[in-house]
């Protein structure tokens, strides 16, 4: 019985045995959060090799750089189209349900938030590209590994034999052992998954519920039918069968919600597109990118979180009002990947923009965590889904 489970439902057991311990055993479960940090570390150390060798065999070892424009463009439309209609069903599902109407703010009092990060649209762009690749390796700057990564294939393209097929030849070598790396770490992720349940539970409980389980419900409503309304139409339009896709993707949606973290899911993300046949060019390239720029979950969230702020202060925002934090979110939820609670961060320079008292933020702060589960799953979810396509798009993988 034991041999016919599978990493996903090692994981979700795992999952289930946190909260039990969590909820049943408080002093135990506050202790269990050290299986989540190795777990956390094993694979914050595989992320930068396993990127840089990746990438640069993907561009490198194919030298067609015209192809790499295509990826990039057709990449960031679809990203921008896919946060475009992830902003709208939060903003309606947010007016549908009304989740800060009612909300008691007197015994609310300020506590520990996080520190404003305020971005220009040039300190976003600069940011994007590495002042120095050890920095960014240390920092765990996915994009920036990206960019650096990029540009060094390119250069190498340029380099001429034997010179280049040596250091393509020693960079297989690399990305393959990474892979392998993957591979043992992904055996601790039940244990990783375990670890941040019980902890989180334990430090929680369920008394916090109260005040905000309405939002906490509306933005697993929303995110669910962002799937079925946006993220299901665009398997049909690009004919990509369902249930193999699903049996690709489980395992690090599965990390992605256990963890609520990104970076945890996507070294087990790109092992799990490559072996379902999408080619590693676009596997290495789109989500990478997409941590950065496809973030659905997260801003589908910002826009119901903001709504339900200007709803529990009594505010009562327009639909141009709603329109132009919308289009101010495009560009912020952009603007502070890689920075931990990224999303609280944007979502008080959004409120501090507009005017709106933040006092509502300390109750979200309460359940973050429940709330971050879902939207990066959907995150990874949507990163998944964009590799596909962008890979179908151009005509290089049938499923």
């Amino acid at each position: 019985m034991l041999k016919k489970l599978t990493l996903t439902h090692w994981i979700f057991i795992g999952l289930v045995a946190g909260v039990l311990v969590g909820y049943f055993f408080p002093t135990v479960g506050r202790e269990m959060d050290v299986f989540s940090k190795i777990f956390l570390n094993l694979i914050k150390s595989l992320v930068a090799p396993l990127l840089l060798s990746t990438l640069i065999i993907g561009i490198a070892g194919h030298a067609d750089l015209k192809q790499v424009g295509r990826m990039g463009w057709k990449s960031i439309l679809y990203f921008e189209i896919a946060t475009s209609f992830a902003l709208i069903i939060g903003l309606i599902s947010a007016n549908i349900f009304r989740p800060g109407d009612g909300v008691d703010l007197s015994g609310v009092t300020g506590g520990n938030k996080p520190a404003l990060i305020k971005q220009t649209w040039k300190e976003i762009v600069v940011h994007t590209f590495p002042e120095n690749i050890a920095k960014s390796i240390a920092e765990g700057q996915v994009l920036q590994i990206a960019v650096f990564a990029i540009i060094f294939a390119m250069g190498l393209t340029m380099v001429r034999e034997p010179h280049k097929k040596r250091l393509l030849d020693w960079t297989e070598s690399i990305a393959e052992v990474m892979f392998k790396f993957t591979k043992v770490v992904m055996y601790v992720a039940p244990l990783g998954v375990f670890g941040a349940m019980a902890y989180a539970v334990s430090i929680m409980g369920v008394q916090i519920f109260g005040p905000i389980l309405k939002l906490v419900l509306t933005l697993y409503a929303a995110l669910f039918f962002y799937i079925l309304l946006i993220l299901f139409p665009i398997t049909r339009i690009f004919k990509i069968k369902l249930v193999k896709f699903y049996n690709a993707v489980k395992t690090p949606v599965s990390i992605a919600f256990g963890t609520a973290s990104s970076e945890a899911a996507l070294a087990p993300a790109m092992q799990s597109l490559e072996a379902y046949g999408v080619p590693r060019k676009f596997v290495s390239f789109v989500l990478p990118t997409g941590m950065s720029f496809n973030l659905d979950g997260t801003t589908l969230y910002l826009a119901a979180a903001s709504v339900f702020v200007a709803q529990a202060n009594g505010i009562q925002l327009s639909i141009g009002q709603q329109i132009t934090i919308m289009l101010t979110l495009m560009l912020t939820s952009k603007g502070v990947a890689g920075v931990a609670r990224a999303s609280l961060v944007i979502l008080l320079g959004t409120l501090e923009i507009f005017g709106i008292p933040d006092k509502p933020v300390y109750i979200i702060l309460a359940v973050d965590v429940i709330m971050d589960m879902a939207r990066t799953a959907v995150n990874v979810l949507g990163n998944c889904l964009a590799t596909v396509v962008v890979a179908k798009w151009e005509n290089e993988f049938e499923d």
